[in-house]
């Protein structure tokens, strides 16, 4: 948790997944959010007092803080058709649900530790708001966050950069996201650096957060089921795979789920799917959409869904990443990649995430952003018919106004929380695409 990277520069995993009977999960129905992430979580958490835990929980998951008991409801549209509402967390997107948990964790383990933490992460859109208000104020931790210039919609740069908190620090960056990326793994990849300067992760390489998601897909299925023997499909946006990976654990442990990967027109993760081939795209060629927390060249948890893929071999994983890094792509020599794991894929293009939103409003009443629209459009194409689908909802549609315009011809409502945001000031370093002058701003604010 507290490194995010390993020290090789590869990603942690658990040993082996634990495995739920049709006992334990029946013993999940009818629990509380905090019961079941209680059950779940401890099977990952071995070190921590379960009493401790349970009251970590308790303090994360919260009415106050996520505005409802259940923190991540389900809305029914129709018979069959559901929404995981995820986005009730005060920055309005789903990464408030492993963030919140991930603040309350590590401050827990520092002070335990006597440590003290910088958190260096990269944001596409929702992460960095998230991380900086979950960790704003924590004793012992300091965020620098790198966000791509001019490549996040006016609210997501407005609610991170507006924050004005001594521990955190705004790292605008004259690139794309995928560079923000690679200055996070150069920086991680120096050991004398990471090392002397304490460097950890929030973003979803960092498998705390991983195991929190989980969590939802658990209390998600109890309530869509009755029996165990129900099948339900979750249709997940997906960019850098962290919340479709959650999902692909969520089954590993036990449930009876399928899983639609739902991408944008940077569509790496559905031509893998679709073909075998994974292809990461050069910075440039990374097309600019209306659901940027989406626009990736290349998807940073997608190495963990191939450990499993190839038996959990870690040699395999290496000999593949080298190809990558030789040939930015590689062929896992099989067409159809997901049929093993209960995994489809699609994608959707700009004016598809819009006709989405509006058939959605007309149809339910109901508005949603364009993440959650990409992953409702390939839900309802790729869905198994009589089969329950649930479309995994990513933010609420005020933080991305201009698309809801275009859609729907007015902007959906800003929470009062949020209603003078236009009005405060910014607080930003402007920075180059360099790793170095990325790490020199690190040294002189530690």
């Amino acid at each position: 948790m507290l490194e995010g990277l390993a020290p090789d520069g590869g990603l942690y995993v658990p040993e082996e997944y634990p495995k739920f009977t049709d006992n334990d999960i029946n013993s999940l129905r009818g629990k509380t959010y905090q019961e079941t992430a209680l059950r779940i979580l401890r099977t990952f958490i071995t070190d921590i007092p379960e009493a401790d835990l349970k009251k970590l929980i308790a303090r994360t998951y919260t009415k106050e803080v996520f505005g409802t008991a259940d923190i991540t409801p389900l809305k029914n549209l129709e018979n069959g058709l559901s929404l995981l509402q995820l986005s009730n967390g005060p920055t309005l997107a789903f990464k408030d649900v492993p963030l919140q948990w991930l603040g309350n964790l590590m401050e827990y383990v520092l002070n335990e530790k006597k440590q003290e933490l910088n958190i260096l992460g990269a944001t596409s859109g929702d992460t960095g708001s998230a991380a900086a208000y979950a960790l704003k104020g924590r004793k012992g931790i300091r965020l620098f966050m790198l966000s791509p210039y001019g490549r996040m919609s006016r609210f997501q740069q407005r609610q991170m950069y507006t924050l004005n908190e001594p521990n955190i620090f705004n790292i605008v960056v004259n690139g794309t996201f995928d560079d923000c990326q690679t200055i996070v793994k150069e920086a991680n990849a120096d050991a004398d650096f990471k090392k002397r300067y304490k460097l950890g992760a929030v973003n979803s390489i960092n498998w705390a957060r991983i195991s929190a998601q989980v969590v939802y897909y658990f209390y998600a299925y109890t309530r869509v089921t009755k029996t165990n023997s129900e099948r339900v499909v979750f249709s997940v946006p997906s960019g850098n795979f962290g919340n479709a990976l959650s999902a692909h654990i969520a089954r590993t442990m036990g449930l009876n789920i399928s899983i639609i990967v739902a991408t944008n027109e940077n569509d790496v993760l559905n031509q893998f799917f679709t073909t075998g081939t994974y292809r990461i795209r050069k910075g440039s060629d990374v097309k600019v959409t209306s659901s940027p927390s989406m626009d990736i060249a290349s998807a940073s948890n997608f190495e963990r869904f191939i450990f499993d893929y190839v038996g959990r071999d870690s040699a395999k994983v290496r000999a593949l990443w080298e190809e990558l890094n030789k040939k930015r792509e590689f062929n896992i020599g099989n067409a159809n990649p997901g049929a093993e794991f209960g995994i489809a894929s699609g994608s959707a293009t700009d004016a598809e995430v819009l006709d989405t939103i509006r058939m959605v409003h007309k149809t339910y009443g109901v508005v949603i952003d364009p993440h959650t629209a990409v992953a409702t459009k390939v839900g309802l194409e790729k869905r198994e018919k009589g089969t329950p689908l649930v479309v995994a909802e990513t933010a609420q549609p005020a933080k991305f106004a201009d698309t809801i315009r275009g859609a729907l011809g007015f902007e959906a409502p800003a929470p009062k929380s949020y209603e003078n945001l236009a009005e405060l000031p910014e607080h930003t370093t402007r920075l180059e695409n360099s790793a170095e002058l990325v790490k020199h701003f690190i040294a002189e604010n530690t």
